[in-house]
C-alpha cells in the first residue's frame, strides 16, 4: 500500500469541507435613494395645520359716502326795509334820517368782510363813518380776484327812512355766504348789515330768509349820539353791537329794519 504524503492529505481534507457562504450584504440607502413607499404615502396624506394668527379687530362697515352733487347757481333779491323812525327810536332822533347805499359780496363761507369782535377794515371804517363805498369796493374786488368772493352786491340807499330798496344778485356753490352793510346816517360810525349769512342749507338754496337788523358800532369813532362831531377813537376796538345810547328804547334796542332774501324762479 502506497503511503500518502501529509501535504496531499491536507489538500484532500480541505476540498471535502463544506463551509456556509457568507450572507449577502444589506443595501444601505444613500442620500439619493428613493424613500420607501409606505412612509411617502403617509406623508402625502398628512395635513399641515395653519399657524395661529390674531383675529382682526372687528370694524364697523363704513357707510358709503354720497357723491357731492354740484349746486346750481341761484338768483336772489335782497329787499331792505328800513323801519327806523322817530316812532321806533324816539330818543334824540336826528333830522334827515337815511341809510347809505348797500354794499357787500357773495363769498366763500370762511371769508369775512366784517365780524363782531374784529377790527374794521379801512373799507368798513369809511362806509360806517361816511357812507362812501370806497375803499370797500376795492377790498371786494381783491377778494374776487383771489377767488374768495364771486359777486359784488351794490345797491341804492334809503333816503329818507323809513323806506324800501332792493337789489338782485347771483350766488353759486362756491360762494353761498352773503355779507352786506349800510351806514345809519347821520351817526358817528354806526351801521346795519349781515356777515357771512349762508343762503345754502343742507345743500339746498333757501326760498326766503328774513333777518332783523340791529345796529353795530365800527369801533373807529367815539361819538355817542347821532350828530356827534367826528371823534376818532384813541384806541381802536373791535366791531360790536350797540346796546345803549339813543338807540335804546325801554331797556332794549329795537331793530332798525329787515333784510329779506328771496330766491327768484329760474
Amino acid at each position: 500500500m502506497k503511503k500518502v504524503s501529509a501535504a496531499v492529505l491536507f489538500v484532500l481534507l480541505l476540498s471535502s469541507c463544506v463551509c456556509p457562504s457568507p450572507p449577502a450584504p444589506t443595501a444601505v440607502p444613500t442620500a439619493t435613494s428613493e424613500p420607501i413607499a409606505a412612509p411617502r404615502a403617509k406623508l402625502a396624506s398628512t395635513k399641515i395645520a395653519p399657524l395661529p394668527t390674531r383675529a382682526p379687530s372687528p370694524m364697523s362697515p363704513l357707510s358709503p359716502q354720497p357723491t357731492p352733487v354740484p349746486v346750481s347757481p341761484a338768483q336772489y333779491r335782497l329787499t331792505f326795509e328800513a323801519t327806523w323812525s322817530a316812532a321806533t327810536h324816539p330818543t334824540d332822533f336826528p333830522p334827515n334820517p337815511h341809510f347809505s347805499g348797500l354794499i357787500g359780496a357773495a363769498h366763500r363761507p370762511d371769508v369775512r368782510l366784517w365780524q363782531v369782535g374784529e377790527l374794521a377794515s379801512p373799507g368798513i371804517k369809511t362806509m360806517a363813518e361816511t357812507g362812501v363805498k370806497n375803499p370797500l369796493n376795492g377790498e371786494i374786488d381783491a377778494l374776487i380776484a383771489a377767488g374768495d368772493a364771486c359777486v359784488k352786491i351794490s345797491g341804492e340807499g334809503i333816503h329818507p327812512s323809513p323806506g324800501t330798496v332792493a337789489v338782485v344778485f347771483e350766488v353759486n356753490g362756491d360762494c353761498p355766504a352773503i355779507s352786506v352793510a349800510t351806514m345809519i346816517a347821520p351817526s358817528p360810525d354806526w351801521f346795519v348789515g349781515v356777515s357771512a349769512l349762508s343762503l345754502l342749507e343742507d345743500g339746498v338754496w333757501v326760498d326766503e330768509k328774513v333777518i332783523d337788523l340791529f345796529p353795530y358800532d365800527a369801533g373807529t369813532d367815539s361819538g355817542v349820539s347821532y350828530t356827534s362831531p367826528d371823534l376818532p377813537s384813541p384806541r381802536l376796538e373791535g366791531i360790536f353791537m350797540i346796546e345803549g345810547g339813543p338807540l335804546l328804547v325801554g331797556g332794549s334796542v329795537p331793530p332798525l329794519g329787515t333784510f329779506t332774501f328771496t330766491r327768484l324762479a329760474g
